[in-house]
């Protein structure tokens, strides 16, 4: 039983298919690790975890220890995989926790391998290249073979990340990655895993999907790429239920400062929902719920915790009615590319902003 009537609705079939149709389209040799991070890009990690896994997830990654000790303490056997650093203090919880580590230092490689030793284990990294991108992630090939030569460590990947600048930026940071793995492999380093593309490139560059590829928002039916093209569904849907009704006069106020007055009688309707929930507070004027099949403006300053929409010419609206704030963009509804386009915005950032505090319903 859910606790309000504002909830996140989360399509584990949806979810499915869009997993599936990344497997087939990079093939049975290309393992994929669908990214995870900022609890699953809103739509909730440890409830998306065991519908990735069962379609063919090699790894589940994450951006930080503490999300992927979220996994660890719900799913004891998952694969995890952390993108982003970790600090030498905490490296042993890592090995611990059987957790594949990103590193890209000689010192962080001395930090795991004795914090394996110390465990009697052996700790599993992939290395982060820098070509370019400049976040995290080195192109010194002394030190990147330095660190396969640590004991204590299973060196099992190396990975970078693209720019996304354009295309010919695009093929030269890959050259890059290329050149710098052929020089360590001609040193007698193998990797298992090579990695560099994210949603955008895994569709639009296919050559670049080596032995790995890292979906993040394709995996969820958001929508980023350029040139190629991929049959996903969205898989989440923002929804909530009026609270009140109110007749309102021409002329009248409603909410704070009274920004918006109305230009004829008309219906307002109340909804549980705000920015305290991670909707953008800026769509104030340019949002919409839809009730009913009907597009319903939002009106007057979006509160903390609940917001106002004009349902004048909704039919026999009624308290209790369901409004749709995000849906898949079908019988009116706005979708997550919509949203983001309306709040200034990319469509990452809308998902990730959903806060916990609305529910996470799955549908099966």
């Amino acid at each position: 039983m859910t606790l309000r009537d504002t909830v996140i609705e989360i399509d584990l079939k949806a979810l499915a298919h869009n997993m599936d149709a990344i497997r087939a389209m990079v093939g049975k040799e290309v393992a994929v690790m669908p990214v995870i991070k900022a609890n699953a890009y809103g739509l909730g990690a440890v409830g998306v975890a065991p519908t990735l896994i069962a379609h063919g997830a090699r790894y589940l990654a994450v951006a930080t220890l503490s999300e992927a000790m979220e996994l660890r303490t719900a799913y004891p056997d998952a694969p995890l995989f952390i993108l982003g650093h970790t600090p030498d203090r905490l490296l042993p919880v890592v090995v611990k926790n059987s957790i594949t580590q990103t590193i890209f230092t000689a010192a962080q490689a001395k930090a795991i391998s004795d914090a394996a030793a110390g465990l009697g284990a052996k700790a599993k990294v992939h290395l982060k290249v820098d070509t370019g991108f400049h976040r995290l992630g080195t192109d010194n090939i002394e030190e990147l073979f330095a660190i396969c030569q640590t004991p204590n460590i299973d060196v099992e990947g190396i990975f970078s990340h693209l720019a996304l600048v354009n295309e010919e930026e695009d093929e030269k940071q890959f050259a890059m990655f290329q050149s710098i793995v052929k020089e360590l492999e001609a040193r007698g380093i193998r990797f298992k895993y090579k990695h560099i593309t994210d949603s955008i490139s895994a569709v639009d560059y296919p050559r670049f999907r080596l032995s790995m590829v890292r979906p993040g928002a394709l995996v969820y039916g958001l929508r980023g790429f350029h040139k190629g093209y991929i049959d996903v569904k969205q898989a989440v849907t923002f929804k909530t239920r009026i609270s009140q009704l109110h007749k309102v006069k021409t002329g009248e106020g409603v909410g704070y400062d009274y920004l918006w007055r109305a230009q004829r009688d008309s219906i307002i309707a109340t909804l549980p929902f705000g920015y305290a929930d991670g909707y953008p507070r800026n769509m104030r004027d340019k949002g919409y719920v839809t009730i009913h099949g009907i597009k319903c403006p939002l009106v007057g300053v979006l509160c903390m915790d609940q917001c106002m929409a004009d349902v004048t010419d909704v039919p026999n609206v009624k308290e209790a009615d369901e409004a749709i704030i995000y849906g898949t963009g079908e019988n009116n509804t706005m979708d997550i590319a919509e949203a983001a386009a309306l709040a200034g915005t990319n469509k990452n950032e809308i998902v990730a902003r959903l806060m916990a505090r609305p529910p996470r319903v799955y549908m099966s």
